[in-house]
């Protein structure tokens, strides 16, 4: 029982449009530790372009229920620190060869919830990087301002 004061916030508290933010900064940190990993290019990104990728990250688990974000949550805890019980290192910590060998167990593990996991971390790495407007161009793709039109008429033909 609470008795004269109150632990909690009152309702209208509760409903605040505050934004709270999806990833803890470690956690961003750590997406930009293991994405050259998935997008070697990622390596190369300067401070405004990896703000970006961030921003597009966040944007798209703000979309998501807070059950899904803490999902995730839980699982770049443990993407991050499973591998010290082979390598005595946090992936974030561990080199190349040995990220890549982390990672590669993450995506073929037989444990459906653990490649799903790293399949959702990859999917918002590529996300982040390749969702930015001047990447298009570097990987020659050029969206159709007609969306499917161009496609709905070639399967007229």
């Amino acid at each position: 029982m609470l008795g004269e004061t109150q632990a909690i916030a009152p309702g209208p508290a509760l409903w605040s449009n505050t934004r709270v933010a999806a990833l803890t900064e470690t956690q961003f940190a750590f997406l930009l530790a293991i994405a050259p990993r998935i997008v070697p290019a990622a390596a190369e990104l300067s401070d405004a372009p990896r703000r970006a990728m961030l921003g597009l990250i966040e944007e798209t688990l703000a979309s998501r229920t807070p059950a899904m974000r803490r999902q995730l949550r839980l699982f770049l805890v443990a993407m991050r620190w499973l591998p010290c019980l082979r390598y005595l290192r946090p992936l974030d910590r561990l080199d190349g060869a040995r990220q890549d060998a982390a990672l590669r167990w993450f995506q073929d593990h037989p444990l459906q919830i653990i490649r799903g996991g790293f399949w959702g971390v990859r999917t918002l790495v590529l996300l982040g990087y390749y969702g930015q407007p001047g990447t298009g161009p570097s990987i020659a793709y050029a969206p159709s301002a007609d969306g499917n039109a161009v496609l709905h008429a070639r399967a007229r033909r």
